[in-house]
């Protein structure tokens, strides 16, 4: 008897729910055309003896309308559940497309894109024959080059592309062992495609985007990948840090998309597998890449640098009414009203208005964030007061970190650090690189940190308004600052309105023992990495 793979399956307005013992990968379509796929256990919560999978929020502001909605099992092609959902308030058919009318559906990314299932392949074509283009000259700029990830998957197991891939994927494995010598390597490779006449964004040390325009003017993209050997382990950038024989990489084979021959590498089931595991022969639309968090600190660490954990407050800042300022802080006014510093270090400071401010009292003000767009208004209104300075500091970035304040520390003193509304939005090791910059801005002076922090995010929207996300526990902030060094020279919690449920935010001074160490952090560089 065949086993069941799908029951008591429902759509709402808010998701999809249904029971499966095991995990199974469901396709969605809205009449007829493939949006969404997910896995039911991975994505999924299970409540009331089902699992629940909600909506992705990139959908949210097409549902408004009626859909002949279906749950297919995406290795059988079965259908496995149908519903005629209306949602909102809308009469007419829903429709996920583009402004022009082009069909829209959700990546790998969980993002909103034109995939090629609903491509003709006269559109693919430009995109091919941009593969063949820049195959030819990365082979005559000194690399070897073949197709990589979700294309040389596509080219091995289809011979097309995948039809819920979004863009292409090329790699290559550079003869030098070491991150430097890659990534400049890579900005040659970059440049040389530059001066062939190639648009391209580069978006690490060790990958770009060479933009690709299709027939009906659509910008797709084709990433290029650096890799290198070391010690035995492959690193290619994007996902892979394993162990890996070159050999089982070169010299390339032939594979074909859409009847053109490519490379891809000699052993393809062994590169497949190490990319997508031993299931990559089973099509898989929401497959996700688990990437190990040292593999991921590693190529941040060498690779990606100051972009890191910024994509969130780069859209944050990204629309106007969230770089309006507003008044000074009460905290700044505190530190100004306490006196005793000539430099005053905002970490992590947003906007900038608490800069503005205190430099307006005739104090010296740098500001640090890792997200220029934040400042930049201000930035722009006091280029000419000399008392004024924004730097860019993205704490997850030890080089940058450690610089940055190396410069800070040698600042006319005694100097404060402040460090308001950040830690809530940073993990564990963000914070204890937090802690860490700040001990070396003060060090060779008397000066304080002075941190503001969120216990309880109340009802008066005062986390929202400061952009907070979640609150931090006052013990765990000050375990922190005691194993860093810090001696705890007050601390006290206090309401920020007079909401009956208001926000409440706890303010710590504290100093440093200069004969304290500094504390062991496991970051990539310490770990004996290279």
């Amino acid at each position: 008897m065949r086993f069941l793979r799908l029951s008591h399956a429902s759509v709402g307005t808010d998701g999809v729910r249904a029971f499966s013992p095991r995990e199974v990968v469901v396709d969605v379509t809205f009449d007829d055309r493939r949006v969404w796929s997910f896995w039911l256990h991975r994505d999924g919560s299970f409540e009331r003896g089902r699992w629940f999978v909600p909506w992705p929020a990139p959908l949210l502001k097409y549902l408004d309308g009626v859909a002949s909605i279906a749950l297919v099992d995406s290795d059988t092609h079965d259908v496995l559940h149908r519903d005629t959902v209306r949602f909102g308030a809308g009469a007419s058919r829903i429709s996920v497309t583009a402004p022009g009318g082009e069909p829209l559906s959700i990546d790998k990314s969980g993002k909103l894109v034109r995939t090629f299932e609903t491509r003709s392949d006269e559109q693919i074509a430009p995109l091919l024959n941009a593969i063949e283009e820049v195959l030819k000259a990365l082979e005559a700029a000194g690399v070897d080059p073949f197709l990589a990830y979700g294309t040389a998957l596509g080219a091995v197991r289809e011979g097309q592309v995948l039809g819920h891939d979004s863009d292409a994927d090329l790699g290559y494995v550079s003869t030098h062992d070491h991150p430097v010598d890659v990534m400049r390597e890579s900005f040659r490779l970059q440049r040389r495609l530059t001066e062939l006449g190639f648009p391209v964004t580069r978006y690490s040390g060790g990958a770009f985007k060479v933009h690709v325009r299709e027939t009906d003017g659509h910008d797709r993209g084709l990433d290029v990948f650096a890799g290198f050997m070391r010690e035995g382990v492959l690193y290619l950038m994007g996902e892979v840090a394993t162990p890996f024989r070159r050999e089982w990489i070169y010299p390339t084979t032939t594979a074909y998309l859409s009847g053109r021959p490519f490379p891809v590498a000699a052993d393809p089931d062994r590169f497949l597998t190490l990319a997508y595991g031993a299931g990559w022969r089973s099509p898989d639309p929401a497959f996700r890449f688990s990437t190990p968090a040292s593999t991921i600190r590693r190529f941040d660490g060498w690779f990606r640098g100051m972009r890191v954990g910024r994509a969130h407050w780069d859209r944050y800042y990204s629309k106007p009414h969230r770089r309006r300022l507003r008044e000074p802080s009460s905290l700044a006014r505190e530190v100004i009203d306490g006196g005793g510093f000539a430099t005053y270090v905002d970490l992590g400071c947003g906007r900038g208005e608490d800069v503005r401010f205190v430099a307006s009292q005739g104090r010296r003000a740098v500001g640090l964030d890792a997200v220029p767009r934040g400042y930049a208004d201000v930035a722009r209104e006091t280029a000419e007061d000399p008392l004024v300075e924004f730097q860019q500091l993205n704490v997850l970035e030890t080089r940058q970190l450690l610089a940055v304040s190396a410069w800070a520390a040698r600042l006319p003193g005694p100097r404060v650090v402040v460090v308001r509304h950040l830690v809530e939005s940073l993990t564990a090791r963000g914070r204890q690189q937090t802690w860490r910059a700040a001990r070396m801005m003060l060090a060779g002076t008397d000066g304080r940190l002075h941190v503001e922090f969120l216990v309880r995010r109340g009802k008066d929207g005062y986390a929202k308004d400061a952009g907070v996300r979640k609150r931090r526990r006052r013990r765990e902030v000050l375990g922190e600052l005691a194993a860093a060094g810090a001696t705890i020279e007050s601390e006290h919690l206090y309401d920020v309105s007079d909401h009956p449920r208001a926000a409440r935010v706890c303010r710590v001074v504290a100093r440093f023992d200069r004969t304290v160490d500094q504390p062991v952090d496991k970051s990539p560089e310490q770990e004996g990495r290279p």
